[in-house]
């Protein structure tokens, strides 16, 4: 199969092809096979690729701004500083891709496979990954703000030093994840599954985390100042140091929960169950508690505590 490129030049469209610098902008490349093929620098914006095979393809400093690569196999190519800015990449298999330093702002990454990605500083801004498969990936240093990742799986991931402002994470698979140092600055993470996660030292002010799963998660010196936990899972979390001044724990499950040193003053605590939590050293001035709520056994109430 040949191609005439917008450059006027001839390209031999095959497996392990010489494209590098081609301008193909625009081309139809519909379910072409490009798998190994070298398409370094090259221009393919708008350029229709879905279903095509590019598999163990060099597409670094590629430019795929707005093309279409729905179904594309992406399986280990490489793409290191390309632009993906506003392509269609839903269904894609990306498994195993080296996605460092992309552009992929708004983006379409809809139940695409990325499982074992490098996405290592990549640009996410806005992009949808709803759906995604994201097991193992490699999202460190990353800009996620305000992406779209309702129901994506991330168990194992990397997300550590990550920028996820405004994030949509509501029912998404974070367990085992390792967040820690990342900013979910008013993150939606509601019914999330954060289970043993790594949460040390993150950002989760003003977060919707109810009815989340922290099972055994550690939030050790997290900010979680004003953050929804109500109804939340939290047996067994590591919260020690955290700040939880403000936070609504109402309905949530802190049984066995490590609170020492937490500062939870305004706190609302009304049905929460701390059954075997260790207080010791926490700040509980101001919360908020009633009839309902568990607290460990033999623990004295301080007078400041107010139902």
């Amino acid at each position: 199969m040949k191609v005439t490129g917008t450059d006027g030049k001839e390209y031999a469209i095959e497996p392990n092809a010489n494209l590098n610098e081609a301008n193909l902008s625009g081309a139809d490349l519909w379910r072409a096979d490009l798998s190994g093929a070298d398409l370094t620098d090259a221009y393919l914006e708008g350029a229709d690729l879905e279903g095509a095979d590019l598999e163990g393809a060099d597409l670094s400093g590629t430019d795929l701004r707005g093309t279409d690569l729905r179904g594309a196999n992406l399986r280990g190519a490489y793409l290191s500083g390309a632009s993906l800015y506003r392509a269609n990449l839903r269904d894609a298999n990306l498994s195993k891709a080296n996605l460092s330093k992309v552009n992929l702002m708004d983006t379409n990454l809809s139940k695409a496979d990325l499982s074992s990605a490098d996405l290592s500083s990549a640009d996410l801004i806005e992009a949808d990954l709803s759906g995604a498969d994201l097991t193992g990936v490699y999202l460190r240093g990353a800009n996620l703000r305000g992406a779209y990742l309702r129901g994506a799986y991330l168990s194992g991931a990397d997300l550590s030093g990550a920028s996820l402002y405004r994030v949509n994470l509501r029912d998404a698979d974070l367990w085992r994840a390792d967040l820690s140092g990342a900013s979910l600055y008013r993150a939606n993470l509601r019914d999330a599954n954060l289970s043993k996660a790594n949460l040390s030292k993150v950002n989760l002010m003003d977060t919707n985390l109810s009815k989340a799963d922290l099972s055994s998660a550690d939030l050790s010196s997290a900010d979680l100042i004003e953050a929804d936990l109500s109804g939340a899972d939290l047996t067994g979390a590591k919260l020690k140091g955290a700040n939880l001044c403000g936070a609504d724990l109402s309905e949530a499950d802190l049984s066995g929960a490590d609170l020492t040193g937490a500062k939870l003053k305004g706190a609302k605590l009304k049905g929460a169950n701390l059954c075997g939590a260790d207080l010791s050293e926490a700040d509980l001035s101001e919360a908020v508690w009633n009839d309902e709520t568990v607290f460990p056994e033999g623990f004295e109430i301080p007078d400041e505590l107010r139902g």
